[in-house]
C-alpha cells in the first residue's frame, strides 16, 4: 500500500468517525473466513458497519478527530482491529455477545459512547445493558403516563363502588 492509498484510507477513517457518536473495536483476529463472513452478514442485518483496518492507521486517524477525547482507546490497538459503527449504542455490543455464543470471538477491544470510552471485554456486558434512544424515551414516557393512569383506575373503581348500591336497590 503506498503513501497515497494510506492516507486516503486515514481521511475515510477521519469521516467515518467524525460522523457518528458510537463505534466499537473488537478483535476478529481468530475467527476463520466462514465466521468473519457471518459476522458481517449479521453486522448487515443489524445495520452495523464492519470494517477490519489497520491499526496504524486507525490511529492516526483517531489522532485527526477532534473534538471527542478517545485517548484511552489508544491501548486497545493492539492486534487485529475491526471498527464497528451503528446508529444504536447496544446493537454492536448484543452482536457481540450473540455472536460469541457460537464461535467463542469476537473480542471487545473498546468502544466510544457518546462522550465516553469503554475499555476491555469486561465492558461486554455494560454495553449490552445499555438502554438506546428510543427505550430511554419509551421508559420516560411510562413514568409521565403511570401516575394518569393510577388516577383514572381509581376513579374508574370510585365509580363503579358508587354504581352498585343503585343496581342492588333496583334488583331488590
Amino acid at each position: 500500500m503506498n503513501k497515497d492509498q494510506k492516507n486516503q484510507q486515514i481521511a475515510e477513517l477521519v469521516e467515518l468517525l467524525n460522523n457518528t457518536n458510537i463505534f466499537y473495536f473488537a478483535d476478529t483476529a481468530a475467527l476463520n473466513a466462514e465466521a468473519t463472513s457471518n459476522l458481517r452478514r449479521e453486522c448487515f442485518k443489524n445495520n452495523v458497519t464492519m470494517r477490519v483496518v489497520k491499526n496504524t492507521l486507525l490511529k492516526k486517524a483517531l489522532e485527526r478527530i477532534e473534538g471527542k477525547e478517545i485517548s484511552p482507546l489508544f491501548d486497545a490497538l493492539k492486534g487485529n482491529t475491526a471498527v464497528m459503527t451503528a446508529d444504536v449504542v447496544n446493537v454492536p455490543a448484543r452482536l457481540i455477545k450473540e455472536f460469541r455464543k457460537k464461535h467463542g470471538k469476537p473480542f471487545l477491544k473498546g468502544a466510544f459512547i457518546m462522550e465516553d470510552c469503554y475499555v476491555g471485554d469486561d465492558m461486554l456486558d455494560t454495553l449490552v445493558a445499555m438502554k438506546s434512544k428510543e427505550e430511554l424515551v419509551g421508559d420516560i414516557i411510562g413514568l409521565l403516563q403511570s401516575p394518569a393512569r393510577n388516577i383514572i383506575s381509581a376513579l374508574q373503581a370510585h365509580a363503579e363502588k358508587k354504581s352498585e348500591p343503585a343496581q342492588e336497590e333496583q334488583s331488590a
